[in-house]
């Protein structure tokens, strides 16, 4: 065990930055997800939709700035993903993998539902994910949960079947360059 934080997934260390990226694109995908379809296509709730009431008008012109707010954080966060993944391939010992790319931006796609879950579906309660929709509320939102933590694990086992982001298939350190 060391004291680097991603070594302990055993990715190549010329892979990480690829991954770094695709986790930040990934939140920020999964976020622009959320708030255009459930947000606004199915209309499923708003971004306050369980502390105002979304049929009056001035509690419909709050959430609808809410989920702009909320639009604006995705946007960051994609364009962030965006600048790392730039950075990544500009490295010149970067070693760029498509598969090791989908997996992170997948994995990351189920950190951002298993933020937004836990912290505005069941913490602040500010939302939840379809209140009007058939069954429990609470299902609506574990299942929300259990997508999140269906695209974290998958996305993971995405990165791990790419033999070139392991380290240790070709005799490679999976720590970084300092001493343990």
């Amino acid at each position: 065990m060391t004291s680097d934080g991603d070594a302990r997934f055993g990715l190549r260390e010329r892979t990480k930055p690829f991954v770094r990226a695709g986790v930040v694109l990934g939140i920020g995908l999964g976020g622009f997800f959320d708030g255009i379809v459930l947000h606004q296509l199915l209309q499923w709730h708003h971004m306050l939709s369980a502390r105002t009431d979304p049929t009056v008008l001035s509690d419909l012109r709050l959430n609808v700035v809410a989920d702009g707010l909320f639009d604006v954080g995705t946007y960051l966060f994609t364009v962030a993903g965006i600048v790392l993944l730039i950075r990544a391939w500009r490295r010149s010992d970067g070693s760029p993998s498509g598969r090791a790319l989908l997996g992170s931006t997948i994995l990351g796609w189920g950190v951002f539902n298993l933020l937004e879950g836990l912290v505005n579906h069941h913490l602040l309660e500010i939302h939840h994910v379809w209140p009007a929709g058939p069954g429990s509320v609470l299902l609506w939102d574990v299942g929300f949960l259990l997508w999140g933590v269906l695209f974290v694990a998958g996305g993971y086992a995405v990165i791990r079947l790419d033999e070139r982001s392991i380290a240790g298939s070709r005799g490679e350190r999976a720590t970084d360059d300092r001493p343990t």
